[in-house]
């Protein structure tokens, strides 16, 4: 179970063990406040748009992010309940190494992306999103493409690939989702989902959670991208069970257990008497109603990236992510591995110059750019 748990391909890397308790220690230096404030998308990407696209009933409205205007565009896939903006501090290491364009968007039922069929996260149906989000950008002739996905976004970069739904398409990069690992991870993501806080006090409260649980290591990208994963509620704020899911687990520095103890008590009296006055936030996507689909993304999946056709980058926190068929794909030089260890499954989030250096290595080695003038590779 800690191994699937620890494997989890949908969401973020878990909590751990156990989740929070009142008794944990969770240190964050000698005396010192860490900055959970948020932090806006304008300070890593140049411009924010919304793409209208039509469909059978009507039109459907996606939310994309982008930087630059030459190069090869790198088409950048969420992972589930996750936003665009899990890629803004990669999108801003990335355009300083080789010359791209980027474009970020927010899949269906994801972010700010409104779609007329929000229940329908079918991999042909998001598949067909890319397809149809990259005509309305370019049109008939769009530019070389680079597709790049992570978790449930790196199983829809393969759907879309596969399916030549972008016919420009460059290359492909899966980070941290594996066919074999997914699969055995789906009997226990209910568990894990039920074990997350259903509601925050505060954005600032979702930000600190998503850093102490270990969802995502790195505070910047947490505080830029937890925005995209999480809304104000829209019904009555006093709905039962909320205070004890907002407060807990939000651990102070500097406290021994006795005093920890009095502080979660009171604490939790001031939640429960300042319930009424709070912005209570809770997540974006319902990840447990969309259960039904996740066999549907991972299925098949290693089979599928082997046979696409483009030069193709596997990113992945461990190597024990491996199954058999990439196993052997990989000793028959069909793709490009790379380990990048001490990460969590949000690999592009925990470690962005990681990421960022060995996709920019693996684009120029393919020529499909070069490195921008006066950076040190």
């Amino acid at each position: 179970m800690e191994k699937q748990l620890h494997l989890n391909l949908l969401a973020s890397r878990p909590p751990m063990a156990g989740g929070f308790q009142s008794s944990s220690k969770m240190k964050m230096g000698p005396g010192r406040k860490r900055d959970f404030s948020p932090l806006p998308w304008s300070q890593y990407f140049e411009t924010m748009e919304d793409i209208e696209v039509e469909n059978e009933n009507g039109k459907d409205i996606f939310r994309l992010y982008c930087s630059g205007s030459h190069g090869p565009v790198l088409l950048l896939l969420h992972g589930g309940g996750h936003s665009a903006l899990s890629w803004a501090v990669f999108t801003a290491v990335i355009y300083n190494r080789i010359n791209c364009r980027v474009v970020a968007m927010d899949l269906r039922a994801h972010g700010d992306t409104k779609v007329k069929n929000p229940e329908d996260l079918s991999a042909d149906t998001m598949a067909k999103d890319i397809g149809k989000v990259v005509e309305a950008l370019y049109g008939e002739n769009p530019p070389p493409i680079m597709i790049i996905g992570h978790s449930m976004g790196g199983a829809i970069a393969v759907h879309t690939a596969a399916a030549n739904h972008i016919p420009s398409l460059l290359g492909l990069c899966v980070i941290d989702v594996v066919e074999g690992t997914a699969m055995d991870a789906l009997n226990s993501m209910q568990n894990f989902l039920r074990s997350r806080p259903k509601t925050f006090k505060s954005l600032e409260n979702a930000i600190e959670w998503s850093v102490k649980s270990g969802q995502i290591r790195n505070i910047e990208s947490a505080r830029v991208s937890m925005g995209g994963q999480v809304k104000k509620c829209e019904e009555s704020t006093s709905s039962p069970g909320v205070s004890n899911s907002i407060g807990e687990g939000i651990i102070e520095e500097e406290e021994d257990e006795e005093a920890e103890e009095e502080s979660n008590k009171k604490r939790m009296k001031e939640d429960d008497q300042e319930i009424k006055k709070e912005s209570i936030f809770t997540w974006r996507v319902e990840l447990s109603k969309t259960e039904k689909y996740w066999e549907g993304w991972f299925r098949g999946l290693s089979a599928l990236f082997l046979t696409c056709s483009v030069p193709k980058l596997l990113l992945l926190a461990g190597v024990d992510r491996l199954d058999k068929d990439l196993t052997i794909g990989q000793m028959q030089g069909k793709f490009q591995m790379q380990v990048l260890p001490q990460c969590g499954h949000a690999v592009h989030e925990d470690a962005p110059e990681k990421v960022a250096d060995a996709l920019a290595t693996f684009m120029v080695r393919h020529k499909f750019t070069e490195f921008k003038e006066g950076y040190l590779c």
